[in-house]
């Protein structure tokens, strides 16, 4: 999803960071923004280390110039119930999802004020909006991130920083199909691409709108 989101981006001209874990993978996507005639840059790092967090985004906004833009988009997804998951999984799923929004969108911020404008997308989920069974984790995590974001937008819209809570619904992702929740027939589930449409339509909104939250289903999956 992240990396269907970087390529809508691109192809609009935007120079592009990338980041995750996998060195190869995060290279492979660089070159091929690249590609698209912007720059592009990446870094490994974990969302749930906030050392790393900081250190890797101060990094890529050194090689790209600064930030204008965050795709908050990073999330881990496991599934089971509650008498039944371990705790620590668990807890690595609030860690990911949660305080890796908080981490990046904190890493991030001074370089939007310091530019006295920015947009930060933080996505969510449906999950977040009303729970359901073997999905706990999950679904706290991205009710948190909803709160989180709201509050963010509360605090800093003043310095014309655009916050954006995005709610979509089941996309076929590695995470949603590797975790049995769609088959991610293209003929009726959402794809990457129709998110990263959407996102990229939202961001090029004139400045004065904002989209403060929004949700995107399948039509009939």
């Amino acid at each position: 999803m992240g990396k269907a989101v970087a390529l809508a981006l691109a192809n609009e001209g935007v120079n592009v960071a990338v980041t995750g874990r996998n060195a190869e993978n995060l290279k492979s996507t660089a070159e091929e923004i690249k590609a698209l005639g912007v720059n592009s840059a990446y870094a490994v790092f974990s969302m749930d280390n906030e050392s790393e967090v900081k250190t890797g985004i101060e990094s890529l906004a050194k090689q790209l110039g600064s930030v204008d833009i965050l795709i908050n988009n990073a999330g881990i997804g496991d599934f089971g119930s509650i008498e039944d998951m371990p705790s620590e999984t668990w807890e690595q799923v609030i860690r990911t999802n949660l305080f890796g929004v908080y981490y990046a969108a904190k890493a991030v911020y001074p370089f939007l004020k310091a530019n006295g404008e920015g947009d930060i997308v933080n996505v969510a989920s449906t999950a977040g909006l009303k729970g359901g069974p073997n999905m706990s984790a999950y679904a706290a995590s991205k009710a948190a991130v909803v709160s989180l974001s709201q509050s963010m937008m509360a605090e800093w819209r003043k310095q014309n920083i655009r916050v954006i809570t995005l709610t979509p619904s089941t996309i076929a992702s590695d995470m949603s199909i590797q975790g049995g929740l769609t088959d991610g027939n293209p003929d009726k589930v959402l794809q990457p691409e129709d998110f990263a449409e959407w996102v990229r339509d939202i961001l090029k909104m004139n400045r004065r709108a904002l989209i403060a939250n929004g949700s995107i289903f399948s039509t009939n999956p």
